[in-house]
């Protein structure tokens, strides 16, 4: 059986996704060696998850010869210097979302406020300067898009690849009662508000749909234009409305929605925002001309339970995002395979032990983040943008 070593940077929720995901990889041997992270709670996580050795400097995985790959789960300002490392030091990257960002600005004390086109065209030239390094490399460039990975996509995707229908329209969204870090706040550490830490999702599925699509018809299918709305819908509400709403945004949205328009003349309307509360809304829905597909990452009708009270269950997980306990819940069973996440490492790790494209790769990545910056520069300049993606 062929053997993977894994070393990790991060130790957060996703990590902790991560970590289930790699313990039910069947095919392949999975070692997870080592891993850094500066986060208080760092070495009780290594050893609930069986990891040999913990750092404080991601700098001492990329000098072990036996890991061959390095899974990021960082906050998004640390990705691409965190990757373009690893990829010189000729280990394989898994790369959590979003690829990388605009979080530095001389002339601005919120970076927030810097002009829109200026970040657009700065994360375009970072996104093609770490393309050139992947290559340089030679190396396998794995982004962890668990959308693409999860079974009710996969599913529509061989009924769509048998059928070779023509997908007309795609809703996608994820939204939730907003993020509870307090990074979520600002430009400088997030890139953005909802629609680069929620929307990137919903995002990178319709371009993988899409990608499919044309594979499938024997066409080529980019983004043609682009068109976004976005604000902040939180600071309509009182201090006393906000009580359970988690988004308290500095310099970033807390809502957005945004219009693709396709080469082939079909649409896509993407959404993310902070203020749905009772849980998190993870919805792709396709619409061809000869069949509808609704996609629901976050199903949690498998197991229903009712409680007066939650006492006792402080520390009893039953899905993300949910405030409280008490009355009738929706239990999500088997999170990481639902969300995607087992699928997505069963896979990379098949593709690092057999030398092989994985479906989620860099150029999802960097569409992905070029589309989302183009989207806030819509929104800032109140157009369409036109594009060639």
């Amino acid at each position: 059986m062929k053997k993977v070593v894994v070393g990790m940077i991060g130790t957060g929720f996703a990590a902790q996704m991560h970590v289930e995901a790699y313990r039910k990889i069947y095919g392949v041997e999975v070692v997870l060696k080592a891993a850094a992270s500066l986060a208080p709670d760092a070495k009780e996580f290594a050893e609930k998850a069986g990891i040999m050795q913990m750092f404080d400097d991601y700098h001492r995985l990329l000098q072990d010869p036996e890991i061959d790959v390095i899974d990021i789960v960082t906050p998004p300002c640390l990705h691409a210097q965190m990757a373009e490392d690893i990829l010189r030091s000729k280990k394989h990257v898994i790369c959590e979302k979003p690829l990388t960002g605009f979080f530095e600005s001389r002339e601005f004390e919120e970076v927030g406020n810097t002009p829109k086109r200026q970040m657009y065209e700065a994360v375009c030239e970072k996104a093609e300067r770490l393309k050139k390094e992947a290559e340089h490399a030679g190396r396998l460039f794995m982004y962890a898009e668990n959308y693409i990975y999860t079974p009710s996509l996969q599913k529509c995707m061989e009924f769509l690849k048998a059928k070779k229908s023509k997908i007309l329209f795609i809703r996608a969204e994820e939204s939730h009662r907003g993020s509870h870090a307090s990074h979520a706040a600002y430009w400088k550490y997030n890139g953005g508000g909802s629609l680069i830490r929620q929307g990137c999702h919903p995002l990178s599925a319709v371009l993988y749909i899409k990608a499919q699509e044309a594979k499938a018809r024997g066409e080529e299918i980019k983004v043609s234009s682009i068109m976004a709305d976005m604000g902040r819908a939180g600071e309509a509400l009182t201090r006393k409305e906000h009580e359970y709403i988690d988004s308290h945004p500095a310099d970033v949205e807390d809502i957005a929605n945004l219009i693709l328009t396709f080469s082939d003349g079909t649409k896509a309307v993407v959404m993310a925002g902070d203020m749905v509360v009772g849980g998190v809304k993870n919805l792709v829905e396709i619409y061809t001309n000869e069949g509808v597909y609704y996609c629901n990452m976050a199903a949690g009708d498998g197991l229903r339970v009712y409680h007066e009270n939650d006492r006792g269950m402080e520390d009893i997980y039953v899905t993300e995002k949910i405030g409280n306990k008490t009355g009738w819940q929706n239990v999500f069973l088997e999170e990481p395979l639902m969300r995607g996440y087992t699928g997505e490492m069963q896979d990379f790790m098949e593709c690092v032990a057999f030398n092989r494209k994985p479906h989620s790769d860099y150029e999802i990545a960097a569409k992905t983040i070029q589309l989302i910056y183009a989207a806030y520069c819509s929104a800032e300049e109140g157009r369409r943008m036109e594009l060639n993606l």
